[in-house]
């Protein structure tokens, strides 16, 4: 049996408030065993109630007997201490930096640099707090635009918004893009250890050629025969027979938007107000029309619609048609 000092009434008023108002659950449960023991509550039973050992029992009681109050709280440096300090966290994260898919690669470096054994498990809690997560990586473009171009082009591209803000313009971009059954795969959430499959075949192409602007108004042409020159040519003559205000159409410099046949029709269109404005080489992120494309592909196909050609046509086709109804960005 324990024998400790009577809690007066003060002391035994403010353990039941700390066991009642507490943040930490250790001292409501070093408060609530006071409490109990106060009222007569044998050692035994003192330990089936709080599933601690003996010593911990007389650890409790030590501490209320030499600290008082303050002995219901950890001392400062108690716990687990950092298995890393910052300047080691910032070294893990620059070696995840450089391999970025292999966890089990910087396991061995930290294993070889400062002879610590740890598992991928720890390493993601610390890179966590770098902001970093596990997510798709995106495909790069070949090379770099040349910088003063590259300026040039968005800076006149800003007027062009400011302009079409004003209802002085028409900005429209234009671009290919095809679609097939093998299908760019998005995350998705997924119960642990199972997960959703997508079947992948080869298959023929959806071809489609979309001139877009920036409030969701969409005109495309879908076609399973490649698109080239004339069909651009054919499109734009097509959707705009007539315009009522100067318009540009955003382009890049890929071989069809160049070539000889379009070169020759671009007087005639600036002729009837319509301007070709080309983009420098290797810049797609100005061209918005590729935001439409990267939302149709990991976003807006359903799983579902990979099971047949028949059903994957017709929901890129309905995709298509329901932009700007059902299916819109918000391009700031």
């Amino acid at each position: 049996m324990i024998f400790f000092r009577e809690i007066n009434p003060l002391s035994l008023k403010l353990l039941k408030r700390v066991h009642r108002q507490s943040r930490h659950h250790q001292v409501r449960q070093r408060a609530h065993f006071l409490i109990l023991a106060s009222g007569g509550a044998k050692i035994e039973q003192l330990i089936k109630t709080f599933q601690v050992t003996r010593k911990t029992i007389y650890n409790w009681f030590e501490r209320w007997e030499s600290e008082g109050i303050l002995g219901l709280y950890n001392k400062p440096g108690r716990g687990r201490q950092a298995t890393f300090d910052s300047a080691q966290e910032d070294q893990i994260r620059e070696w995840t930096k450089q391999e970025p898919k292999q966890l089990k690669h910087v396991v061995q470096k930290i294993k070889e640099t400062w002879g610590i054994k740890i598992s991928t498990k720890t390493i993601k809690r610390i890179i966590k707090k770098f902001n970093m997560s596990w997510h798709r990586m995106r495909l790069e473009v070949g090379g770099e635009p040349d910088p003063s171009e590259y300026q040039e082009k968005k800076t006149q591209l800003d007027e062009f918004k400011q302009l079409e803000e004003r209802g002085e313009l028409d900005l429209y971009y234009l671009d290919e893009t095809g679609f097939c059954l093998i299908p760019c795969v998005p995350y998705g959430w997924q119960e642990r250890g199972k997960y959703l499959k997508i079947k992948s075949r080869r298959s023929r192409r959806i071809n489609v050629l979309g001139i877009m602007n920036r409030k969701n108004n969409l005109e495309a042409y879908v076609s399973l025969q490649s698109i080239n020159s004339d069909v651009i040519v054919a499109c734009i003559d097509a959707f705009f027979p007539i315009v009522n205000k100067p318009t540009v159409i955003v382009v890049d410099r890929a071989s069809i938007h160049t070539s000889g046949y379009i070169l020759d029709k671009i007087e005639e269109w600036k002729e009837r107000g319509i301007t070709i404005f080309e983009l420098p080489t290797y810049s797609p992120e100005l061209n918005l029309i590729e935001i439409l494309w990267r939302f149709i592909k990991y976003e807006w196909i359903d799983i579902d619609a990979y099971s047949s050609w028949e059903i994957f046509t017709a929901s890129v086709e309905k995709i298509l048609r329901e932009f700007g109804d059902k299916y819109v960005i918000n391009f700031v």
